[in-house]
This record gives C-alpha cells, structure tokens and sequence, in this order.
C-alpha cells in the first residue's frame, strides 16, 4: 500500500488521506487502523482544553514553535465542535497557527460528532496515524465543554487547562468541572487586568489538590511565559513517558468499552427499525393506555428474547 509508504515517511497527502478515511470511511478505517496499529501508541498526547476564547489556538502556535526548537516534532489536532459540513472552526485554527504551520507543524481540524465516544474514535485513529508518520508530541485542542473535555482527559498523556482573565465566569468555570483533570492550569492572556486575581483563584481552588498541578501565566501578545511553557511540556513529557504503560491501560480500556458500547447501540437500533413491538408499544404510548417506562421494559425483554 502506497499510503502506508509515505504515511511513514510523513508525507503531508498521505496523513490527511489517512485522517479523512478515519473520519468518514469506518469500513477502510478499520483496515488502515489494523495495518499501523504495532507501530503506534510511543507518543505523548497533550490535550489543551478550556473555556471558549481563552486563545488556545494563539498558544498552541507560539507553543509548537517554542517545542520544536527543544527537539521534539509535534502535530496538532483542533476537535471543531460545530458542523462538519460547515467546517467552523477549521479556516480559524488554521489562521490562528499560521506560524507553527510555517515551521512544520502538521495541523488538522477533526469533526466532532454525536455517537458514543465518536469523538475518541476518530480523534484516537487519528492521533495513530500521527504517531505512524512519526510525530511526538501530538496536542490536541478542545473547547471545554461538558462530556468533550472528559473524553481528552481519558485519551490524553498530559492535559492542560487555559484560562482568560477577561472571560468573566471563569472562576465559576474553575468551581463546575475544570478542577480535576488538569496537569497543568494557564492563565493566558496575562497581559490582561484582572490576571492576578485569577491566578489566585485558581490557586486556591486547585493548587492544593492530590494532583499538584503546575499554574503558569502565559502571554501571547507579549510573548511571555511561553518558553516556560514549552520547557515545562517537554519535561512533563520525559516523566509521563515512564507511567506511559499504566495509562495506555486506562486508554485502551476507555476505548474498548466505547467500541462495545457503540456496535451494541447500532445492533439495537436496528432492532428497533424492524421490531414490530415496538411501534405497537408507541402507539399505546401515544393513547397513554401505558406509561412510558412499562413501554421501555416490555420492548427491551421483547429484544432480549
């Protein structure tokens, strides 16, 4: 196979060839997936998440930069959270990146989508052929919202949270969930008023959690704690590498359950489609001749049969 050839001497075609098949072809995923699956899982995986406008993307292309000149060789994958027909986000964080895309930095925006861990499945796969074409670190940008930033959690090695101090609920973002996943937490935008007293905030509702958490400040205007940032990265990177087998465990876990999960949701949605009972019990439903949890119980013993 041609592709694998240049996949692995990390051809640009290749790997967006690869990554679109991933994305939209399950069938030929799965064939491409079980032909580079030995020769992946070594890289470090950085999720970068946060509220929306915090400048993840300004950051990540500062970052990259910065991260190159320490020897490392890394990719990004931004998860558009809007339409994949439309695209979003993709003309923004390729603009945004101008800079790390000029200093050879692999990009690609990836859809996000509604099915049980569709967004792991297609980000995974996709972080695997990165790791194919020989990229280390792979990040990955996420906007923090609800079940996506868990899902980076679970698949990431290192996983940093970015703030704004101009983005006025973001001590109640701190308070709603951000709490417990990061290794590392920024306040970006530092040039920004209103800095420090975030800085403390998250200070005090984080920094004296079990996980110890690093907190800098980063400035993309000013170009300032960004060296720091990229410096802490790659030493992150070393220490993870050694805890890469247990966490590898945790991932393959998470994305075992998600592969199960999901063929048993297309089995019973096909069930459905041609399960007489269960328009029988709708239309009872519909009369309220029965409620709707005796409905759910009797059609689930009818596809359990």
């Amino acid at each position: 196979m041609d592709m694998l050839a240049d996949l692995k001497k990390g051809k640009r075609g290749a790997i967006a060839k690869a990554i679109t098949i991933v994305e939209n072809d399950q069938k030929e995923a799965k064939k491409l997936i079980k032909k580079i699956f030995k020769d992946t899982g070594d890289s470090i995986i950085i999720g970068i998440t946060g509220p929306a406008g915090a400048g993840k993307s300004s950051l990540i292309n500062k970052t990259t930069v910065e991260m190159k000149k320490l020897g490392t060789k890394p990719a990004v994958l931004a998860i558009d959270p809007t339409s994949h027909v439309t695209g979003g986000a993709i003309l923004g964080d390729r603009v945004r990146m101008s800079e790390s895309t000029d200093s050879g930095t692999y990009i690609r925006s990836i859809a996000s989508r509604g099915a049980t861990g569709a967004v792991s499945r297609s980000l995974r796969n996709s972080i695997r052929i990165l790791e194919y074409a020989g990229f280390n670190p792979i990040i990955i940008e996420s906007v923090g919202a609800g079940q996506t930033e868990v899902e980076i959690s679970n698949i990431a090695d290192i996983t940093v949270v970015v703030f704004n101090p101009n983005t006025g609920d973001s001590i109640q973002t701190i308070k709603a969930g951000l709490t417990e996943i990061g290794d590392i937490y920024l306040i970006n935008k530092s040039d920004l008023a209103g800095t420090n007293q975030l800085f403390d905030a998250v200070r005090d509702f984080i920094g004296d959690s079990v996980r110890n958490p690093i907190i800098l400040k980063t400035s993309v205007k000013k170009n300032s704690g960004i060296t720091d940032f990229a410096k802490t990265l790659k030493e992150m990177m070393s220490t993870k590498k050694k805890f890469k087998k247990e966490k590898q465990q945790e991932q393959l876990e998470s994305e075992l359950t998600d592969i199960v999960l999901n063929n048993i949701k297309e089995k019973i949605d096909h069930m459905l489609e041609s399960d007489k009972s269960f328009s029988k019990y709708l239309k009872q439903l519909q009369s309220k001749s029965i409620d709707p949890f005796d409905a759910g119980d009797k059609i689930t013993k009818s596809l359990l049969k």
